[in-house]
């Protein structure tokens, strides 16, 4: 997932050269397309920005299967870093991937069962994300793409039996996992804030559940610089 992250960053990334002074916040401003002249460039063509995130979630699991009846929510860690680019020059439209540690699953509390899963991924974003600057230093920023995610760890807790074993195990879940990613930003200067939804599409259940789909709502705060 790293090498696929620096590889969709790289053509960019070797075709522009970062000028003396950069502004301090990445969000979009106008700017002059690059010219070259005797082997050096004059504007910049792109934008490139870093940026760390820290936050939570509220997760569930979506199934048919009884197991998952009486379904709630369950709160988890949402964090990691980004990289976004510019997608042409003059356009405030830009790119964002990265790696991120994000807690998913659900809880189910009935009369026969009472279980906790947790879904522990490194995940990474796939989003554009549009900019628009609402005044000097401030912008809301929509995004809208995709994720993929791949499973580290959890345990599926059965209270009601007194049991505890792998979210992965072969009456567990299936640890790859991909679907949609929503939401939009805040910035300010160099703080940033967002609030977003994960929409599972991957069928995460073993042979012993039914389809089931990860979904999850997080909110984040964070610095770009």
């Amino acid at each position: 997932m790293i090498l696929l992250s620096l590889m969709l960053t790289m053509p960019l990334m070797a075709q522009y050269r970062r000028p003396h002074v950069r502004p301090s916040r990445p969000h979009f401003r106008p700017r002059p397309v690059a010219v070259v002249h005797s082997d050096h460039y004059y504007g910049d063509p792109t934008d490139i920005y870093v940026g760390f995130r820290v936050g939570g979630a509220l997760s569930t699991l979506n199934s048919d299967d009884s197991y998952f009846d009486d379904g709630k929510m369950r709160t988890g860690i949402h964090a990691g870093m980004v990289i976004g680019f510019q997608t042409a020059p003059q356009v405030p439209l830009y790119f964002e991937t990265g790696l991120l540690y994000v807690e998913k699953g659900g809880k189910c509390d009935s009369r026969s069962r009472d279980y906790t899963y947790s879904l522990n991924y490194l995940e990474m974003p796939m989003v554009l994300k549009f900019d628009c600057e609402v005044d000097g230093g401030v912008s809301i920023q929509p995004f809208f793409g995709g994720y993929i995610a791949a499973g580290v760890g959890g345990k599926i807790k059965d209270t009601y039996n007194r049991r505890n074993y792998s979210s992965y195990d072969d009456e567990g879940f299936k640890r790859f996992d991909a679907g949609l990613r929503m939401g939009c930003g805040f910035q300010f200067d160099h703080l940033y804030a967002e609030a977003g939804y994960d929409l599972g599409l991957t069928n995460v259940g073993r042979e012993y559940f039914d389809r089931t789909h990860t979904s999850s709502l997080f909110a984040t705060l964070g610095v770009n610089f």
